[in-house]
């Protein structure tokens, strides 16, 4: 592998703007007669406005994109046409993907961190900041939003971005649509939906499965989901949500990450001991919530939501054997999950004069997770009798927020908000024969934000914002101290929240109603950034380094050439490093020092996405019509640091992804056939990197060439 590209900013910056300019004068030189950029209506922060007109950078990915993007197995499908976000397929599904936003969350061995997850309203993210994308069902979801930047920081604790998925409305008309998808290295997708609205009463339900051989040793994996979304009006002002979603993975083999040599040599073989002691995980995941929505009067509504659900986790982890043949007692970890919480929001709107119109809304929320953690030891991949672990883990949050949309005549909008949070998260230890393990902390932070929008014309919107928010460890980084240079399982109460100041500089212009182009600076510095102190055996004692600076530019062109021809670009650049030094221990207990200046792992400094798209006939963008579509997608990254010491790399790439569909209708069935081609040319890549990983299996491959075919047909009922 060779060393990350350095890749300089300005000349890709250059280069992107004289395409950008040079589309410009092709397109407004043409007629007007192509079809316009969607205006959406978004979250900004906890209130919806424009996206065009919101002081922040959101990105919609809608329903067409996601049910032409193919089987909607993974979010990495669609996210990473999104700036600032690196959607990083592990191909490993008992670690589900790894997603980080302007640099948050990359550090994540499994699941997510740094990052909230938003489920039609509801929390899919735990109060102390752990979330798994896996649960979210993509089959019936109808727009992601992703938030990033200041405003962000209005959802409290570990809010490096936001990213909300919304499921579709229930359809007028009775309605049934099945999808099919088979594809390279046994991947099988099946999904059948469900949808009607009488009266008052609307339904969606989806259950889809999922499996698939894996293309690597030890990495076949099954799922079914079941998301179902109920609707009503009982009175005019009245709505009500009730959600149920469940997830079942009854098996994910984990084929653990590779050291360099064994990704040289074989890519495809599963890591140290993988095969020998049967590395493996299954969840079981159930969910229930209602929001509901009274509106006062015109201009004022209250919303409240309640939700509740469990989840059930058992891991099967790799032994430090050095002889690939012999086994030796490795471990297994199982929790009991039992999640909920409850919010209560108010909103209106007030004319303090004529020119001035003020948006307001105040609330509060509640979460709680506990879960029963045990452990135990595994001889080749079947458990011993006994407990090595036993202890109930518990998290929580009591927060209050305020947001508040200054309208100041036509030209100006001011965005003022805060959020008041305490986070508690505590260890009950059960198993004492190591002694006792128990501790209690809590987290107090105050995170305002604060923007202002020049609304310059119709076309052309700059706004500047400034926030601050923080992150605290996840129960899992809390588990484990450092005493007498050793790892014990015993709580850390000396580990801090890691805290930030976000500042952004953005414009939002439209060139004419088929183009839009969107940039934004910004700068991020954070105190007691939460590091790897020493990883060893499958345990890691997690410490705070001093300051880190993140610092980048982010651009988005979207360009509707004719109702036949569109394309969209995305530029990422950011530069991620260490203000101070700090020392950290390796496996082999030496003290190894990380340099001021180096930069934090897992972070590609530079990302690029660029999508191009022909239809065969005239058609709106945002409607799936009759007739033929050929897409292409180029994303290519720059090398990202597999470590804090910036000794290990993966080499950065560039992939084309082709997506073929034709759309027919038989009678009533309307059908759509795909193909989809991934990494054309058949590079060798590296898909995700295992951060600061003990034996240096940092690297987890992605895919070869693969081939994917599916079959989606709609038929009103």
């Amino acid at each position: 592998m060779s060393i990350p590209h350095k890749i300089h900013t300005t000349p890709i910056l250059s280069l992107f703007g004289v395409s950008c300019m040079a589309v410009s004068s092709l397109v407004l030189a043409q007629s007007n007669n192509e079809a316009p950029i969607q205006s959406v209506v978004i979250q900004a922060g906890k209130m919806s406005q424009s996206q065009f007109d919101a002081p922040a950078s959101i990105s919609v990915i809608d329903a067409n994109t996601l049910s032409g993007s193919g089987p909607q197995v993974n979010m990495t499908e669609t996210l990473n046409q999104v700036p600032g976000v690196m959607a990083l397929n592990r191909n490993n599904y008992a670690q589900d993907l790894q997603i980080s936003i302007r640099g948050f969350g990359a550090r994540a061995a499994f699941g997510l961190r740094g990052i909230r997850l938003m489920t039609d309203g509801i929390p899919a993210t735990t109060p102390d900041g752990q979330g798994q994308a896996s649960s979210v069902s993509l089959t019936s979801a109808d727009r992601i939003e992703v938030l990033t930047g200041p405003l962000a920081q209005i959802y409290g604790n570990a809010s490096g971005g936001v990213i909300q998925t919304f499921t579709r409305e229930a359809s007028g008309t009775p309605m049934f649509n099945s999808q099919l998808y088979v594809g390279s290295y046994g991947l099988l997708r099946k999904d059948i939906q469900l949808s009607q609205k009488s009266g008052d009463l609307g339904i969606v339900t989806d259950y889809s499965t999922f499996s698939t051989q894996g293309f690597r040793e030890n990495s076949d994996a099954q799922r079914q989901q079941l998301n179902t979304v109920i609707t009503s009006q009982p009175q005019a002002d009245t709505k009500l949500k009730w959600i149920f979603n469940s997830f079942d993975m009854p098996l994910a083999r984990d084929p653990l990450g590779l050291t360099s040599a064994q990704y040289a040599s074989s890519p495809s073989s599963a890591g140290n001991n993988a095969l020998l002691d049967g590395t493996r995980k299954t969840v079981t995941q159930l969910q229930y919530g209602l929001v509901a929505e009274q509106r006062l009067d015109a201009r004022t509504s209250l919303q409240a939501k309640v939700y509740s659900g469990t989840r059930d986790n058992l891991q099967y982890q790799a032994s430090s054997s050095p002889l690939p043949s012999v086994a030796i007692n490795s471990t297994w970890v199982g929790l009991g999950r039992h999640f909920s919480g409850l919010g209560l929001q108010a909103k209106s709107s007030q004319n303090l004069s004529d020119n001035v119109l003020v948006d307001w809304m105040v609330g509060t929320e509640f979460d709680r997770s506990n879960e029963l953690r045990q452990g135990g030891a595994t001889h080749a991949g079947v458990t011993t009798p006994g407990l090595t672990r036993n202890e109930l883990n518990q998290s929580s949050n009591q927060d209050f927020f305020t947001q508040a949309n200054v309208h100041m005549g036509e030209s100006w909008s001011l965005t003022a908000g805060a959020r008041y949070s305490e986070v508690t998260i505590e260890n009950a230890d059960y198993y004492l024969s190591d002694g006792d393990g128990s501790g209690r902390i809590k987290y107090k932070a105050l995170s305002p934000i604060l923007g202002l929008t020049w609304h310059t014309s119709d076309m052309l919107n700059l706004y500047v914002q400034e926030g601050r928010g923080f992150e605290t460890p996840a129960l899992s980084e809390l588990a484990y101290s450092l005493i007498g240079g050793n790892i014990k399982g015993t709580f850390n109460p000396n580990l801090l929240a890691s805290h930030s100041k976000h500042f952004e500089l953005g414009s939002k212009w439209r060139l004419g109603p088929q183009q839009s182009f969107n940039a934004s600076l910004f700068q991020i510095k954070s105190d007691d950034e939460i590091i790897a102190q020493l990883s060893k055996a499958g345990q890691t004692v997690y410490g705070n380094a001093g300051k880190t600076l993140r610092e980048g530019i982010e651009l988005t062109h979207k360009l509707n050439w004719s109702q036949q021809i569109s394309s969209t670009m995305a530029l990422s650049s950011m530069r991620a490093t260490y203000v101070n030094g700090f020392s950290s221990i390796n496996s082999s207990g030496q003290n190894v020092l990380i340099q001021s200046g180096n930069q934090l792992p897992g972070i590609a400094q530079h990302q690029f996405f660029a999508s191009f798209v022909w239809r065969d006939q005239s058609q709106h963008l945002t409607k799936t019509q009759l007739g033929t579509q050929a897409q292409l997608d180029v994303l290519a990254r720059s090398g990202i640091w597999a470590n804090d010491s910036n000794m290990d790399y993966a080499s950065g790439y560039g992939i084309l992804n082709l997506k073929l569909r034709h759309a027919f209708k038989v009678q009533d069935f309307e059908n759509m056939l795909y193909l989809g081609v991934d990494n054309l040319t058949n590079r060798k890549t590296i898909g995700s990197v295992i951060v600061n990983q003990a034996s240096n299996q940092f690297f987890e491959p992605g895919m070869n060439r693969n081939y994917t075919i599916g079959l989606q047909v709609k038929h009103p009922i």
